[in-house]
């Protein structure tokens, strides 16, 4: 089985390089590392001469600023499949993976279902940063999603439970989801559309365990203000296709801070005219740098 790894990245160089060591010392390393460079023409320097040798496919952003996430995953599928990949496994930027991470994903592979490790939010670094072998007593993983044993698969996963950060499928998947959905810019609701298209389409979930990830810490914000336009427009679009709002935890919050009102008679969100707001900083699930939004 041939394993393409395909991440984005858009900044978050010393995530990237810890990202790329944790793949060279995977018990079964890539055969193919995709990394999409979203306006990030550094990135590629980062890299170089670095194992496991990178495939850099850069990719524009248009003048909005909104990161393309959907065409970027997408272009990455496509170096993948070009290049002969069997198996597409997805990482965040800010996801290393444990050692069995590859080999794991590759075991549990079948054509029809969406595979997803765990991941652990980790503490910030200590002074020189973290290290590969104290990742994993650092956290535990994150407790809202289900953490199967290292041998155990749960099934017949929840596909409003599917997240972005870590995640495989063989190339016949792929090609029967289809894809994401381009018409998803900037942060959120594209990885909740992948996910209601796979179910849409039969493909199930399944939760494996003994393909862990770890969650480099930075800040973020709770709720994220600053992609507030992002979520409005995304969860719009996704309202459109499938008749119900995504990412509500948020949109709720944008509320009580007066951010947004709601209007029931069209069940459309939209900013107020006077609202202003400010989230505390913190770190937790949600969109951190180019992962997803739970």
């Amino acid at each position: 089985m041939r394993i393409a790894v395909i991440t984005l990245v858009a900044g978050r160089h010393r995530h990237l390089r810890l990202q790329q060591d944790g793949l060279a010392g995977n018990v079964l390393p890539p055969d193919h590392y995709v990394v999409v460079t979203m306006a990030d023409p550094d990135a590629a320097t980062v890299l170089t001469g670095r194992r496991p040798a990178a495939d850099t496919v850069p990719l524009p952003v248009g003048t909005t600023g909104s990161l393309p996430l959907s065409a970027a995953r997408n272009a990455g599928a496509a170096r993948a499949l070009a290049a002969g990949a069997d198996l597409l496994v997805f990482l965040d930027v800010d996801c290393v993976p444990g050692p069995g991470l590859l080999a794991r994903y590759a075991r549990t592979a079948a054509d029809g279902v969406l595979l997803c490790g765990t991941v652990a939010y980790l503490p910030p670094p200590p002074r020189g940063g973290y290290r590969l072998c104290d990742l994993p007593a650092l956290a535990p993983p994150h407790p809202g999603r289900p953490v199967p044993g290292a041998h155990e698969v749960v099934r017949d996963g929840d596909h409003d439970l599917f997240w972005s950060l870590s995640f495989a499928l063989t190339a016949a998947t792929w090609r029967t989801v289809g894809g994401f959905c381009e018409d998803y810019t900037g942060y959120g609701g594209e990885d909740t559309d992948f996910a209601r298209t796979a179910a849409d389409r039969g493909v199930g979930l399944w939760w494996v365990g003994g393909a862990p990830a770890y969650h480099q810490h930075h800040p973020v914000s709770r709720p994220p203000v600053e992609h507030l336009d992002d979520i409005l427009r995304n969860g719009a679009t996704f309202r459109s296709r499938w008749g119900s709002w995504p990412m509500q935890g948020w949109l709720a919050d944008f509320a009580r801070l007066g951010l947004i009102v709601h209007d029931p008679r069209t069940d459309t969100w939209r900013r107020s005219r006077d609202g202003t707001g400010t989230a505390p900083k913190g770190e937790g699930p949600g969109r951190t740098g180019v992962g997803p939004v739970p």
